[in-house]
């Protein structure tokens, strides 16, 4: 027996360790591009693969305007003016109608009112189809 440990790695000579830090930069320097690439698309990103075909991942991102509709009603302005703290308006649904959802002003489903860890939520009762989605586009 020898007291010389064995070294499972052969100790790098000064180019083989400059080309190693290179890699290991690059490689960082990758990962730093691919992450600042996730937070904010480039003009790379909208450019198709092919004709036709877009980016899913920039469509990810983009933001829309959820809102819920319970009703709506046409007031005059004179009516309007006149309304003050404790007036009722009265909408255009019934009491226990489902609620439209909508997005950026298009109804993709409807649902009901629940409350959820003291805020409201809506559970979605009906999902308008996909198809019938873009003929309202």
């Amino acid at each position: 027996m020898t007291d010389e440990k064995e070294n499972p790695t052969p100790e790098l000579d000064a180019a083989e360790a400059t080309a190693a830090q290179a890699a290991e930069h690059e490689v960082a320097t990758t990962v730093a591009a691919t992450a600042a690439h996730d937070d904010e698309p480039s003009l790379e990103d909208f450019k198709p693969t092919m004709p036709g075909n877009i980016n899913p991942e920039v469509l990810q991102n983009i933001v829309v305007n959820l809102s819920i509709e319970v009703g709506r009603a046409q007031i005059k302005i004179k009516d309007l003016m006149r309304l003050t703290q404790g007036s009722v308006v009265e909408l255009d649904r019934i009491a226990g109608e489902p609620l439209d959802l909508l997005v950026n002003n298009s109804i993709v489903a409807q649902g009901e009112i629940v409350l959820v860890n003291d805020r409201y939520g809506v559970r979605l009762t009906r999902v308008v189809p996909s198809s019938e989605r873009l003929k309202l586009i």
